[in-house]
């Protein structure tokens, strides 16, 4: 693993860091609030890059994500 970054704001605090574990190089987000991981590989930050704002909103919207149950996931 290489080294990682901060970023922050007061709505986020984020760690970044290249993961080179996997088959290809990914990128390794972290939440440090919630410890929760993920990692996107060059498709989907290439698709990312692709999207516009609005595409984003319902992304953006905490309640549509973050304050779910992780088992409502399941069904």
């Amino acid at each position: 693993m290489n080294e990682s970054f901060v970023l922050k704001n007061e709505f986020a605090h984020v760690s970044v860091q290249i993961d080179k574990s996997a088959n290809g190089d990914r990128l390794l987000l972290k939440d440090i609030r919630t410890g929760k991981v993920s990692y996107f590989d060059p498709l989907e930050l290439e698709s990312l890059i692709w999207t516009t704002h609005k595409d984003l909103t319902i992304l953006l919207d905490p309640s549509q994500t973050r304050w779910i149950d992780e088992a409502d996931d399941l069904e």
